[in-house]
């Protein structure tokens, strides 16, 4: 299904849909990673910002994944109910098992989808500045032992793999 958000094929419930994020709030969230987001992503986050996706099974390694909420990224997290889905809060909680180098400036995996399960669809910037899209494995992950397993080139190709 085309929608609004930058061509992709995706539906979010629409009251699940948080206010979007300022410009100032994904530039800081950007400057403190050390990342530049992907224009597909700020696009995504702006119309999506943590939505609940109708549109939220894809298949890896013939194994059903489940996306149950997209994060968020909100100007006060302690304020909000949702505070827990922020994106800056959950790299906060994650911190070093979601790298293997204890002297990274920044981030290398940046969570922005909650699955079922507890592990998270994340925005890969291990091998190039231009993210791939990876799953990260909560249970296999200890600190400095990140377990990935990449499942798309990029954002859009992620969300052309979601179906309900």
């Amino acid at each position: 299904m085309e929608d609004d958000n930058g061509g992709m094929k995706m539906e979010i419930i629409q009251n699940s849909i948080l206010n979007p994020p300022s410009d100032e709030r994904i530039i800081k969230i950007e400057n403190y990673s050390h990342v530049k987001f992907p224009t597909a992503f700020i696009e995504f986050i702006k119309k999506s910002n943590g939505g609940i996706p109708v549109t939220n099974k894809f298949i890896l390694s013939q194994n059903e994944c489940v996306v149950e909420r997209f994060l968020c990224i909100l100007d006060n997290p302690k304020e909000s109910e949702l505070g827990d889905y922020d994106i800056s809060v959950v790299l906060t909680q994650l911190d070093e098992r979601l790298t293997d180098n204890g002297e990274l400036i920044g981030d290398e995996l940046i969570p922005f989808g909650a699955l079922f399960g507890g592990d998270f669809v994340c925005l890969d910037y291990t091998v190039s500045q231009e993210p791939t899209i990876c799953i990260w494995y909560h249970e296999e992950s200890e600190e400095l032992a990140p377990v990935i397993e990449k499942i798309a080139d990029n954002i859009n190709e992620f969300f052309e793999m979601l179906s309900e």
